[in-house]
Protein backbone atom coordinates (compact mmCIF):
# COMPACT_ATOMS: atom_id res chain seq x y z
CA UNK A 1 0.00 0.00 0.00
CA UNK A 2 1.33 3.44 -1.34
CA UNK A 3 1.64 5.95 1.51
CA UNK A 4 -1.21 7.86 -1.01
CA UNK A 5 -3.15 5.16 -0.40
CA UNK A 6 -2.69 4.69 3.12
CA UNK A 7 -3.33 8.60 3.72
CA UNK A 8 -6.39 8.70 2.00
CA UNK A 9 -8.27 6.14 4.44
CA UNK A 10 -9.30 8.56 7.06
CA UNK A 11 -10.56 11.32 4.56
CA UNK A 12 -12.62 8.86 3.18
CA UNK A 13 -13.99 7.56 6.93
CA UNK A 14 -14.40 11.48 7.81
CA UNK A 15 -15.99 12.54 4.60
CA UNK A 16 -18.45 9.96 5.53
CA UNK A 17 -19.36 10.86 8.93
CA UNK A 18 -19.59 14.61 6.89
CA UNK A 19 -22.41 13.35 4.50
CA UNK A 20 -24.38 11.86 7.56
CA UNK A 21 -23.87 14.48 9.99
CA UNK A 22 -24.99 16.97 7.31
CA UNK A 23 -27.60 14.77 5.99
CA UNK A 24 -29.66 14.70 8.98
CA UNK A 25 -29.06 18.33 10.06
CA UNK A 26 -30.36 19.39 6.32
CA UNK A 27 -33.03 17.23 6.44
CA UNK A 28 -33.93 18.34 10.31
CA UNK A 29 -34.00 21.85 9.44
CA UNK A 30 -36.43 21.45 6.89
CA UNK A 31 -39.14 19.03 7.98
CA UNK A 32 -38.79 19.63 11.73
CA UNK A 33 -39.80 22.95 12.46
CA UNK A 34 -42.99 22.43 10.67
CA UNK A 35 -43.92 19.19 11.69
CA UNK A 36 -43.21 21.48 15.24
CA UNK A 37 -45.21 24.05 14.76
CA UNK A 38 -47.99 21.95 13.34
CA UNK A 39 -48.20 19.24 15.87
CA UNK A 40 -48.35 22.49 18.93
CA UNK A 41 -51.29 23.04 17.27
CA UNK A 42 -53.28 20.29 17.46
CA UNK A 43 -52.57 19.55 20.84
CA UNK A 44 -53.17 23.09 21.83
CA UNK A 45 -56.33 22.39 20.19
CA UNK A 46 -57.22 19.16 21.83
CA UNK A 47 -56.16 20.07 25.40
CA UNK A 48 -57.70 23.59 25.73
CA UNK A 49 -60.96 22.06 27.08
CA UNK A 50 -59.18 22.23 30.27
CA UNK A 51 -59.12 25.68 30.43
CA UNK A 52 -62.54 26.34 29.06
CA UNK A 53 -63.97 24.33 31.49
CA UNK A 54 -63.02 27.49 34.10
CA UNK A 55 -66.00 29.51 32.47
CA UNK A 56 -67.33 26.91 30.20
CA UNK A 57 -68.63 24.20 32.58
CA UNK A 58 -70.46 26.87 34.21
CA UNK A 59 -72.25 28.31 31.26
CA UNK A 60 -73.28 25.22 29.63
CA UNK A 61 -74.07 23.73 33.21
CA UNK A 62 -71.76 20.77 33.50
CA UNK A 63 -70.92 18.52 36.07
CA UNK A 64 -67.52 17.04 36.55
CA UNK A 65 -68.35 13.74 35.23
CA UNK A 66 -70.13 15.63 32.00
CA UNK A 67 -67.15 17.40 31.52
CA UNK A 68 -64.67 14.20 31.96
CA UNK A 69 -67.24 12.85 29.31
CA UNK A 70 -66.73 15.79 26.93
CA UNK A 71 -62.91 15.95 27.44
CA UNK A 72 -63.02 11.87 26.66
CA UNK A 73 -65.28 11.85 23.60
CA UNK A 74 -62.68 12.84 21.40
CA UNK A 75 -60.59 9.90 21.43
CA UNK A 76 -63.83 7.52 20.42
CA UNK A 77 -63.86 9.43 16.65
CA UNK A 78 -60.04 9.14 16.97
CA UNK A 79 -59.91 5.70 17.58
CA UNK A 80 -62.54 4.54 15.11
CA UNK A 81 -60.33 6.26 12.12
CA UNK A 82 -56.82 6.17 13.41
CA UNK A 83 -56.08 3.12 11.46
CA UNK A 84 -57.88 3.76 8.22
CA UNK A 85 -56.44 7.14 8.54
CA UNK A 86 -52.86 6.49 8.50
CA UNK A 87 -53.28 3.87 5.64
CA UNK A 88 -54.76 6.30 3.91
CA UNK A 89 -51.75 8.01 4.40
CA UNK A 90 -49.32 5.30 2.91
CA UNK A 91 -51.26 5.46 0.12
CA UNK A 92 -52.05 8.86 -1.08
CA UNK A 93 -48.76 10.11 0.69
CA UNK A 94 -48.25 12.54 3.47
CA UNK A 95 -48.05 16.01 2.23
CA UNK A 96 -51.43 15.15 1.00
CA UNK A 97 -53.05 13.81 3.98
CA UNK A 98 -51.13 15.52 6.89
CA UNK A 99 -52.55 18.64 4.78
CA UNK A 100 -56.11 17.16 4.81
CA UNK A 101 -55.90 16.38 8.87
CA UNK A 102 -54.83 20.11 9.58
CA UNK A 103 -57.50 22.05 7.11
CA UNK A 104 -60.65 20.05 8.75
CA UNK A 105 -59.43 20.17 12.76
CA UNK A 106 -58.79 23.78 12.53
CA UNK A 107 -62.21 24.24 10.82
CA UNK A 108 -63.73 21.90 13.65
CA UNK A 109 -62.05 22.68 16.74
CA UNK A 110 -62.80 26.70 15.73
CA UNK A 111 -66.51 26.02 15.18
CA UNK A 112 -66.70 24.54 18.85
CA UNK A 113 -66.65 28.05 19.63
CA UNK A 114 -70.61 28.08 18.53
CA UNK A 115 -72.01 25.26 20.71
CA UNK A 116 -74.84 26.00 23.14
CA UNK A 117 -75.80 22.75 24.66
CA UNK A 118 -73.33 19.72 26.37
CA UNK A 119 -74.97 17.58 23.64
CA UNK A 120 -73.36 20.14 21.08
CA UNK A 121 -70.27 19.64 22.96
CA UNK A 122 -70.13 16.09 22.68
CA UNK A 123 -70.59 15.97 19.14
CA UNK A 124 -68.20 18.80 18.30
CA UNK A 125 -65.54 16.80 20.40
CA UNK A 126 -66.41 13.27 18.88
CA UNK A 127 -66.07 14.86 15.38
CA UNK A 128 -62.78 16.89 16.20
CA UNK A 129 -61.10 13.22 17.08
CA UNK A 130 -63.01 11.99 14.01
CA UNK A 131 -60.89 14.58 11.38
CA UNK A 132 -58.20 14.54 13.58
CA UNK A 133 -57.45 10.71 13.31
CA UNK A 134 -54.22 9.74 12.04
CA UNK A 135 -52.05 12.70 12.90
CA UNK A 136 -50.03 11.62 15.52
CA UNK A 137 -49.17 8.08 14.15
CA UNK A 138 -48.28 9.72 10.25
CA UNK A 139 -46.23 12.31 11.82
CA UNK A 140 -44.63 9.34 13.79
CA UNK A 141 -43.96 7.05 10.91
CA UNK A 142 -43.56 10.33 8.10
CA UNK A 143 -40.00 10.89 10.50
CA UNK A 144 -39.10 6.94 10.34
CA UNK A 145 -38.81 7.56 6.88
CA UNK A 146 -36.65 10.02 7.08
CA UNK A 147 -34.44 9.66 10.07
CA UNK A 148 -31.70 6.21 10.83
CA UNK A 149 -32.94 4.92 13.62
CA UNK A 150 -29.75 6.24 15.84
CA UNK A 151 -31.29 9.70 14.74
CA UNK A 152 -34.87 9.04 15.58
CA UNK A 153 -35.02 9.30 18.82
CA UNK A 154 -34.13 12.96 19.35
CA UNK A 155 -35.70 13.69 15.67
CA UNK A 156 -39.16 12.13 17.90
CA UNK A 157 -38.27 14.23 20.76
CA UNK A 158 -38.03 17.26 19.32
CA UNK A 159 -41.17 16.85 17.57
CA UNK A 160 -42.78 15.43 20.28
CA UNK A 161 -41.83 18.52 22.81
CA UNK A 162 -44.30 20.52 20.98
CA UNK A 163 -46.90 18.47 22.59
CA UNK A 164 -45.54 19.84 25.49
CA UNK A 165 -44.91 23.36 24.84
CA UNK A 166 -47.83 23.48 23.65
CA UNK A 167 -49.43 22.74 27.39
CA UNK A 168 -46.53 25.08 28.80
CA UNK A 169 -47.28 28.18 26.36
CA UNK A 170 -51.08 27.26 25.77
CA UNK A 171 -51.52 27.19 29.50
CA UNK A 172 -50.87 31.12 29.84
CA UNK A 173 -51.71 32.02 26.33
CA UNK A 174 -55.43 30.12 26.80
CA UNK A 175 -55.72 31.74 30.43
CA UNK A 176 -55.10 35.11 28.74
CA UNK A 177 -57.08 34.80 25.65
CA UNK A 178 -60.58 33.35 27.64
CA UNK A 179 -59.48 36.97 30.48
CA UNK A 180 -58.63 39.15 27.56
CA UNK A 181 -61.58 38.95 25.54
CA UNK A 182 -64.26 37.73 28.01
CA UNK A 183 -67.49 39.30 26.64
CA UNK A 184 -66.22 41.04 23.42
CA UNK A 185 -68.67 41.21 20.64
CA UNK A 186 -71.26 38.90 22.86
CA UNK A 187 -68.83 35.86 23.55
CA UNK A 188 -67.64 34.65 26.73
CA UNK A 189 -64.03 34.18 26.85
CA UNK A 190 -63.87 30.63 26.15
CA UNK A 191 -66.01 30.82 23.09
CA UNK A 192 -62.94 33.33 21.63
CA UNK A 193 -59.65 31.19 22.92
CA UNK A 194 -61.39 28.33 20.69
CA UNK A 195 -62.11 30.11 17.55
CA UNK A 196 -58.54 32.14 17.97
CA UNK A 197 -56.79 29.10 18.42
CA UNK A 198 -58.43 26.82 15.68
CA UNK A 199 -58.16 28.58 12.74
CA UNK A 200 -53.82 28.44 12.53
CA UNK A 201 -54.39 24.45 11.94
CA UNK A 202 -56.07 25.64 8.10
CA UNK A 203 -53.32 28.08 7.94
CA UNK A 204 -50.58 25.29 8.97
CA UNK A 205 -52.13 22.83 6.47
CA UNK A 206 -52.06 24.86 3.31
CA UNK A 207 -48.12 25.67 3.48
CA UNK A 208 -47.58 21.52 4.55
CA UNK A 209 -49.27 21.20 0.74
CA UNK A 210 -46.20 23.17 -0.32
CA UNK A 211 -43.19 22.65 1.80
CA UNK A 212 -43.53 18.65 2.82
CA UNK A 213 -42.13 16.06 0.60
CA UNK A 214 -43.65 12.46 0.98
CA UNK A 215 -40.20 10.30 0.65
CA UNK A 216 -36.10 10.88 0.45
CA UNK A 217 -35.80 10.06 -3.05
CA UNK A 218 -38.18 13.46 -4.10
CA UNK A 219 -35.87 15.72 -2.04
CA UNK A 220 -34.12 17.70 -4.40
CA UNK A 221 -33.08 20.20 -1.93
CA UNK A 222 -30.44 17.37 -1.19
CA UNK A 223 -27.26 17.08 -2.58
CA UNK A 224 -26.64 13.98 -4.78
CA UNK A 225 -24.25 12.56 -1.97
CA UNK A 226 -26.80 12.81 0.87
CA UNK A 227 -29.74 11.98 -0.90
CA UNK A 228 -28.20 8.56 -2.19
CA UNK A 229 -26.43 7.84 1.61
CA UNK A 230 -30.33 8.26 3.15
CA UNK A 231 -31.56 6.67 1.01
CA UNK A 232 -29.06 3.59 1.57
CA UNK A 233 -29.22 3.78 5.53
CA UNK A 234 -33.08 3.65 5.40
CA UNK A 235 -33.52 1.00 3.03
CA UNK A 236 -30.98 -1.42 5.11
CA UNK A 237 -32.96 -0.38 8.28
CA UNK A 238 -36.42 -0.80 6.86
CA UNK A 239 -35.26 -4.68 5.30
CA UNK A 240 -33.98 -5.15 8.73
CA UNK A 241 -37.75 -4.37 10.73
CA UNK A 242 -39.30 -6.22 7.90
CA UNK A 243 -37.16 -9.52 8.34
CA UNK A 244 -37.44 -9.10 12.34
CA UNK A 245 -41.32 -8.26 12.31
CA UNK A 246 -44.39 -7.23 10.21
CA UNK A 247 -43.50 -5.34 6.37
CA UNK A 248 -47.38 -5.50 5.55
CA UNK A 249 -50.95 -4.38 6.68
CA UNK A 250 -52.28 -8.30 7.98
CA UNK A 251 -48.44 -9.22 10.02
CA UNK A 252 -48.94 -5.83 11.88
CA UNK A 253 -52.57 -6.55 12.98
CA UNK A 254 -51.59 -10.42 14.43
CA UNK A 255 -47.92 -8.92 15.69
CA UNK A 256 -48.92 -9.60 19.19
CA UNK A 257 -45.86 -7.23 20.10
CA UNK A 258 -48.37 -4.14 18.30
CA UNK A 259 -50.80 -5.33 20.62
CA UNK A 260 -48.59 -5.41 23.61
CA UNK A 261 -47.08 -2.12 22.77
CA UNK A 262 -50.74 -0.75 22.27
CA UNK A 263 -51.74 -2.09 26.11
CA UNK A 264 -48.33 -0.55 27.04
CA UNK A 265 -48.98 2.89 25.79
CA UNK A 266 -52.63 3.03 26.78
CA UNK A 267 -50.74 2.46 30.39
CA UNK A 268 -48.86 5.20 30.03
CA UNK A 269 -51.95 7.46 28.57
CA UNK A 270 -53.87 6.84 31.41
CA UNK A 271 -51.37 8.92 33.45
CA UNK A 272 -50.41 11.70 30.75
CA UNK A 273 -54.18 12.72 30.03
CA UNK A 274 -55.54 12.31 33.59
CA UNK A 275 -53.22 14.85 34.76
CA UNK A 276 -53.13 16.81 31.35
CA UNK A 277 -57.02 17.39 31.29
CA UNK A 278 -57.55 17.99 34.65
CA UNK A 279 -54.45 19.94 35.60
CA UNK A 280 -56.16 23.10 35.56
CA UNK A 281 -58.65 22.53 38.11
CA UNK A 282 -56.19 20.78 40.18
CA UNK A 283 -54.43 23.45 40.41
CA UNK A 284 -57.51 25.89 41.30
CA UNK A 285 -58.21 23.37 44.56
CA UNK A 286 -54.76 24.05 45.69
CA UNK A 287 -54.72 27.57 45.75
CA UNK A 288 -56.94 30.85 45.13
CA UNK A 289 -55.28 31.81 41.98
CA UNK A 290 -56.80 33.71 39.28
CA UNK A 291 -57.20 32.02 35.62
CA UNK A 292 -54.10 33.34 34.50
CA UNK A 293 -51.85 32.58 37.40
CA UNK A 294 -53.55 29.39 36.88
CA UNK A 295 -52.41 29.00 33.72
CA UNK A 296 -48.57 29.89 34.43
CA UNK A 297 -48.91 27.81 37.37
CA UNK A 298 -50.44 24.77 35.12
CA UNK A 299 -47.08 25.00 32.54
CA UNK A 300 -44.83 24.23 35.22
CA UNK A 301 -45.04 20.39 35.48
CA UNK A 302 -44.84 20.56 31.63
CA UNK A 303 -41.44 22.13 31.57
CA UNK A 304 -39.74 19.58 33.56
CA UNK A 305 -41.09 16.97 31.81
CA UNK A 306 -39.99 18.59 28.64
CA UNK A 307 -36.46 18.68 29.99
CA UNK A 308 -36.84 15.36 31.04
CA UNK A 309 -38.29 13.81 27.66
CA UNK A 310 -34.84 15.78 25.63
CA UNK A 311 -32.46 14.84 27.77
CA UNK A 312 -33.99 11.17 27.97
CA UNK A 313 -33.94 10.35 24.14
CA UNK A 314 -30.71 11.94 23.41
CA UNK A 315 -29.30 9.45 26.26
CA UNK A 316 -30.99 6.55 24.98
CA UNK A 317 -29.95 7.72 21.70
CA UNK A 318 -26.57 8.02 22.53
CA UNK A 319 -26.18 5.08 24.18
CA UNK A 320 -28.61 3.04 21.94
CA UNK A 321 -30.77 1.44 25.09
CA UNK A 322 -34.51 1.45 25.06
CA UNK A 323 -35.92 -0.80 27.72
CA UNK A 324 -34.32 1.08 30.87
CA UNK A 325 -34.62 4.16 29.69
CA UNK A 326 -38.26 3.89 29.01
CA UNK A 327 -39.19 1.88 32.35
CA UNK A 328 -37.03 3.78 34.75
CA UNK A 329 -38.99 6.84 33.36
CA UNK A 330 -42.42 5.13 34.09
CA UNK A 331 -41.38 3.96 37.71
CA UNK A 332 -40.42 7.90 38.46
CA UNK A 333 -43.59 8.87 37.06
CA UNK A 334 -45.46 6.14 39.04
CA UNK A 335 -43.73 7.33 41.86
CA UNK A 336 -44.59 11.19 41.51
CA UNK A 337 -48.17 10.08 41.37
CA UNK A 338 -48.37 8.30 44.46
CA UNK A 339 -46.35 10.58 46.43
CA UNK A 340 -49.02 13.40 45.23
CA UNK A 341 -51.90 11.44 46.58
CA UNK A 342 -50.02 11.27 49.78
CA UNK A 343 -49.45 14.49 49.91
CA UNK A 344 -52.72 15.76 49.04
CA UNK A 345 -52.97 18.03 51.91
CA UNK A 346 -49.70 19.93 51.56
CA UNK A 347 -50.26 21.90 48.85
CA UNK A 348 -46.73 23.34 47.52
CA UNK A 349 -45.58 19.47 47.83
CA UNK A 350 -48.17 17.62 46.62
CA UNK A 351 -47.92 20.12 43.33
CA UNK A 352 -43.77 19.42 43.29
CA UNK A 353 -44.79 15.53 43.50
CA UNK A 354 -47.11 16.11 40.06
CA UNK A 355 -44.06 17.91 38.57
CA UNK A 356 -42.13 14.67 39.22
CA UNK A 357 -44.63 12.51 37.71
CA UNK A 358 -44.66 14.95 34.50
CA UNK A 359 -40.90 14.03 34.27
CA UNK A 360 -40.90 10.77 34.18
CA UNK A 361 -44.09 10.21 32.29
CA UNK A 362 -43.35 12.89 29.72
CA UNK A 363 -39.64 11.62 29.90
CA UNK A 364 -41.01 8.39 28.42
CA UNK A 365 -42.89 9.06 25.37
CA UNK A 366 -40.36 10.13 22.40
CA UNK A 367 -38.27 6.94 23.59
CA UNK A 368 -41.45 4.75 23.56
CA UNK A 369 -42.01 5.63 19.71
CA UNK A 370 -37.99 4.92 19.00
CA UNK A 371 -39.03 1.11 19.63
CA UNK A 372 -42.20 0.48 17.07
CA UNK A 373 -39.94 1.14 13.88
CA UNK A 374 -37.48 -1.55 15.19
CA UNK A 375 -39.71 -4.09 14.53
CA UNK A 376 -42.33 -2.85 11.52
CA UNK A 377 -41.53 -1.55 8.44
CA UNK A 378 -43.32 -0.09 5.12
CA UNK A 379 -47.27 -0.53 5.47
CA UNK A 380 -47.04 -2.58 8.77
CA UNK A 381 -45.35 0.77 9.94
CA UNK A 382 -47.89 2.59 8.53
CA UNK A 383 -50.88 0.19 10.18
CA UNK A 384 -49.03 -0.73 13.58
CA UNK A 385 -47.96 2.68 14.81
CA UNK A 386 -51.66 4.00 14.07
CA UNK A 387 -52.90 0.49 15.85
CA UNK A 388 -50.64 1.41 18.81
CA UNK A 389 -51.52 4.61 19.40
CA UNK A 390 -55.54 4.00 18.48
CA UNK A 391 -55.41 1.20 21.70
CA UNK A 392 -53.70 4.02 23.48
CA UNK A 393 -56.49 6.67 22.49
CA UNK A 394 -58.71 4.12 25.30
CA UNK A 395 -56.97 5.85 27.54
CA UNK A 396 -57.59 9.62 26.19
CA UNK A 397 -61.15 8.86 26.54
CA UNK A 398 -61.26 7.00 29.82
CA UNK A 399 -58.74 8.95 31.89
CA UNK A 400 -60.45 11.99 31.95
CA UNK A 401 -63.66 10.79 32.55
CA UNK A 402 -62.40 8.39 35.10
CA UNK A 403 -60.97 11.32 36.71
CA UNK A 404 -64.17 13.19 36.87
CA UNK A 405 -66.07 10.67 38.43
CA UNK A 406 -63.40 9.80 41.15
CA UNK A 407 -63.31 13.57 42.17
CA UNK A 408 -67.93 13.72 41.64
CA UNK A 409 -67.69 10.94 44.70
CA UNK A 410 -64.75 12.49 46.92
CA UNK A 411 -63.84 15.46 48.84
CA UNK A 412 -60.23 15.74 46.44
CA UNK A 413 -58.14 14.15 43.55
CA UNK A 414 -56.40 12.25 45.91
CA UNK A 415 -58.33 8.61 44.87
CA UNK A 416 -57.60 9.49 40.89
CA UNK A 417 -53.80 10.38 41.61
CA UNK A 418 -53.83 6.63 43.57
CA UNK A 419 -55.36 5.01 40.12
CA UNK A 420 -53.03 7.49 37.93
CA UNK A 421 -49.73 5.85 39.97
CA UNK A 422 -51.48 2.17 39.47
CA UNK A 423 -51.94 2.70 35.60
CA UNK A 424 -48.25 4.22 35.08
CA UNK A 425 -46.34 1.55 37.44
CA UNK A 426 -48.00 -1.17 35.90
CA UNK A 427 -46.66 0.50 32.37
CA UNK A 428 -43.64 0.82 33.84
CA UNK A 429 -43.84 -3.69 34.45
CA UNK A 430 -44.61 -4.01 31.26
CA UNK A 431 -42.30 -1.84 29.56
CA UNK A 432 -39.46 -3.57 31.75
CA UNK A 433 -40.57 -7.42 30.47
CA UNK A 434 -41.99 -7.19 27.05
CA UNK A 435 -39.76 -8.78 24.30
CA UNK A 436 -39.72 -5.83 22.32
CA UNK A 437 -35.81 -6.34 21.92
CA UNK A 438 -35.92 -10.05 20.70
CA UNK A 439 -35.31 -10.81 17.15
CA UNK A 440 -38.90 -12.24 15.51
CA UNK A 441 -40.80 -11.79 18.65
CA UNK A 442 -42.70 -8.83 17.11
CA UNK A 443 -45.00 -11.00 15.09
CA UNK A 444 -45.14 -14.57 15.74
CA UNK A 445 -46.51 -15.91 12.99
CA UNK A 446 -45.61 -15.64 9.60
CA UNK A 447 -47.93 -15.49 6.71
Amino acid sequence: MTQLETGSLPLRAVSAGDVERDTIRHITWRLVPLIFVAWFVNYLDRANIGFAALQMNEELGMGPEMFGFAAGIFYLGYIGFEVPSNMLMHRFGARVWLARIMVTWGIVSAATAFVQTPQQLYIARLLLGVVEAGFFPSVLYYLSTWFPKQHLGRAISRVYSANIVSLIIGAPLSAMLITHFHEAAGFTGWRWMMLLEGLPAVLLGVIAWFVLVDRPAEAKWLAPEQREWLIATLAREHAAAAEQGAGSFRQAMLAPMVWAMGFLYYCIGIGFFGVSTWLPQVVRQMSRLTIVEIGFVSAIPFIVGAVAMLANARHSDKSMERRWHLAGSLFVGAAGLLASGFTSHVPLLSFACICLAAAGIVGSLSVFWTIPPTFLSGAGAASGIALINAISGFAGFFAPWLVGIARSRSSDFTLALYCLAASAALAAILAAVLPYGRTGLANSKRP
